[in-house]
């Protein structure tokens, strides 16, 4: 089974984060081993990284993908032998320079600026819905 790391500079304070955060963890658990690691808005990232990971950095400099292509990413980095997936998910100031540069690949959620909290819950429900694309299941319309 696919193993999902989501690493996140900032910790959740508000309930309905934490709560979304939690219900798409729980949905996630049908198709791979999600966790989510937190650390203080300073932490150091990339010691967190685990080894053989491949990592995707959050960045508005990162490519832009539609929920199928997304799906069709991760099928084909599963399907290659990538077994473990890192994302990363700065703090309000984003992810240090050298950590994006190190990443694997580059995702941008958009070219619009979201809270690092609603980017955490985002990403979460991006991955659910990539996974029940290419299962076929009905959720992604």
């Amino acid at each position: 089974m696919l193993r999902v790391s989501v690493i996140c500079q900032g910790r959740l304070k508000e309930p309905y984060y934490i709560a979304a955060c939690a219900e798409y963890l729980k949905r996630l658990g049908a198709y791979c081993k999600a966790e989510v690691t937190e650390l203080p808005e300073d932490g150091d990232v990339a010691a967190r990284i685990p080894k053989g990971a491949y990592v995707i950095a959050l960045c508005i400099e990162g490519e832009k993908l539609s929920s199928p292509d997304l799906a069709k990413k991760l099928e084909k980095l599963a399907s290659s032998g990538v077994s473990r997936l890192c994302f990363l998910i700065g703090g309000s100031d984003g992810l240090p320079e050298d950590v994006k540069a190190s990443a694997d690949y580059k995702l941008s959620m958009s070219d619009m600026t979201f809270p690092h909290h609603l980017a955490r819950v985002m990403l979460l429900e991006q991955l659910y819905r990539a996974f029940t694309i290419t299962v076929g299941a009905k959720y992604h319309k």
